[in-house]
């Protein structure tokens, strides 16, 4: 019989973060006592305004298809939020719209890359970004950047990174999984390499930029080195910080010519994005902004009580994010010990596994990101169902042997 698989779809692993999060929901509707702490998106209602918008836009007839990529509402909308929130200029030519951050990323890399083009990508990693460059045929150089260097790349490691084949770095700040976020001047030392090698493109994604806590001050690599801006995709979109990830609205800026290109990707894949759902979105970035303080410290708070209460438990390590709404302890104390109930502890993927059967919480193993022995939490849930979730890690990593 004829393989029907492409070759190059069998390089590609299902996303880890759906897998665990469909478990748990499944795990769940066989009436077992899961708490998930898998899924990246916020618990909150989108705002009631943005809600209305999307209302509005159905009664009045906005349902049909639209410009491949965007309206002009919504592209002035994007325009007005990278020059008051970035300080970059584009013009509607520059701006694409799509149906989430991560479709921006696949049209990107699948209108640039050739066979053994090479994308330097810093792990940890979200999960879909290495098999994303597989699928388009590229090489995924991964830099590992460990919790010594704070989960962030060097510009030293970059540098030793970059080849003749390099075609693209992708820097994700805040970050998932490890929301670590770069400083002014940690990305001001990446950009002057960049400077350098006229030949590498950068992608910065952007997508939890509302999220730092403190007076941590969020920056991305064009808005600090405008002469990269030539050749930098910037890419947003309205999933996390306004609540509305089944929205499924993401947004970029760059040059004209990748923008062109990406479009006509989407011109022969998907099309536009929802209708609906970018006229919601012209509300999200023009309407008023006061929530996102709001829900800025219900994140900060919460990750404090996750950051506190896993760092205190035996064998495990937990940095104190600058953002997002993730953790990602380390086990290395944890390994090799046994459950109790006998499964052996050789792997970060070990743990989650054990931990979900016999303690009832859904975690997504580091190995998934790139980098072991860790595991990610997602903080983007009640403080309530946060105590029980840590209290039930305790209690495990406590009965282990």
């Amino acid at each position: 019989m004829v393989d029907l698989i492409s070759e190059r779809l069998k390089l590609v692993k299902p996303s880890a973060t759906v897998a665990i999060s469909t478990l748990a929901m499944e795990m769940k509707a066989a009436g077992k006592d899961v708490i998930g702490l898998g899924a990246g998106e916020p618990d909150m209602d989108t705002p009631q305004n943005i809600q209305d918008a999307a209302i509005v836009a159905m009664r009045d007839g906005k349902v049909r298809y639209t410009a491949v990529d965007g309206i002009p509402e919504l592209k002035d909308a994007i325009i007005s939020k990278f020059k008051r929130e970035n300080d970059l200029d584009y013009a509607r030519s520059e701006i694409l719209v799509a149906s989430g951050g991560k479709h921006i990323i696949f049209n990107a890399l699948m209108a640039t890359l050739n066979e053994g083009d090479e994308v330097i990508i810093p792990a940890p990693y979200w999960v879909s970004y290495p098999d994303m460059v597989l699928i388009c045929g590229g090489v995924p150089k991964i830099v590992e950047c460990g919790i010594d260097a704070g989960f962030k790349l060097t510009a030293k490691a970059l540098e030793a990174a970059i080849t003749p084949k390099t075609k693209w770095i992708i820097l994700n700040s805040p970050s998932n999984p490890t929301g670590a976020a770069y400083s002014v001047s940690e990305m001001k030392a990446l950009t002057d390499v960049l400077l350098k090698y006229p030949h590498v493109w950068i992608f910065a994604d952007d997508i939890y930029e509302h999220l730092v806590f403190g007076d941590f001050e969020f920056c991305t690599p064009a808005q600090i080195e405008p002469r990269l801006k030539d050749r930098t995709l910037t890419m947003n979109g309205v999933s996390k910080s306004y609540a509305m990830t089944g929205y499924r609205i993401g947004y970029a800026g760059g040059p004209k010519t990748l923008i062109d290109a990406m479009r006509k990707v989407m011109s022969q894949s998907t099309s536009c994005a929802s209708a609906v759902g970018q006229y919601a979105s012209v509300e999200a970035l023009n309407g008023p902004q006061d929530f996102l303080k709001d829900n800025k410290v219900i994140f900060e708070r919460r990750r404090n009580l996750v950051v506190s209460a896993l760092d205190s438990i035996n064998g495990i390590v937990c940095p104190t994010p600058q953002g997002a709404f993730y953790v990602y302890p380390s086990i290395v104390g944890l390994i090799g010990k046994t459950s109790p109930k006998g499964k052996i502890i050789a792997n970060d993927e070990d743990f989650a596994t054990a931990l979900l059967e016999e303690a009832g919480v859904a975690v997504v193993f580091g190995a998934a990101f790139g980098m072991s022995p860790h595991f990610r939490v997602s903080y983007a849930t009640s403080d309530e169902i946060l105590k029980e979730a840590c209290a039930r890690i305790e209690k495990f990593c406590d009965g282990l042997k």
